[in-house]
């Protein structure tokens, strides 16, 4: 038996609707991490190539390395990433100077993303993700040496 003046019209569109949003809210928050994570990814991407491209295209090693860091920021900075990158660079083969002879330079940059809108529930501070990428260029076997 049901009591008097109570019915259960229409409560199951209010349980679904409350239901929807308390699942549709941490989808979006997927959605946008991954979004997050990616634009994350492909600004590290492109920093490499033209912090490697900057580093390749510099007349030494000392005025590379400022020229890589500088396009890496402004790579960086057109995808929304914030932060410092780091950068890493290697020769190959062994030189004492990487703009000499036929060497390989490969420039490694590495980033991290926060998460957006995660709260900091366990104490661990935003979650992070740390992404890395890398890219080779060759300095090329006729180019012009100072000094020489």
């Amino acid at each position: 038996m049901r009591p008097a003046g109570r019915s259960q019209r229409g409560s199951a569109l209010v349980e679904i609707t409350w239901i929807g949003i308390l699942l549709l809210l941490p989808l979006l928050w997927l959605v946008l991490a991954v979004f997050d994570v990616q634009r994350g990814a492909f600004g590290t991407s492109g920093a490499a190539r033209a912090a490697a491209r900057a580093y390749a295209l510099a007349p030494n090693d000392q005025v590379g390395e400022e020229r890589a860091r500088a396009a890496a920021r402004l790579a960086l900075a057109d995808q929304g990433v914030e932060g410092e990158p780091v950068l890493s660079f290697d020769c190959t083969p062994r030189l004492a100077s990487c703009h000499s002879g036929t060497a390989v330079v490969t420039v490694r940059v590495r980033t991290t993303v926060e998460l957006p809108g995660f709260p900091d529930v366990f104490g661990g501070g935003t979650p992070r993700f740390r992404l890395d990428s890398a890219h080779t260029v060759p300095i090329g076997r006729f180019r012009e040496i100072d000094g020489g």
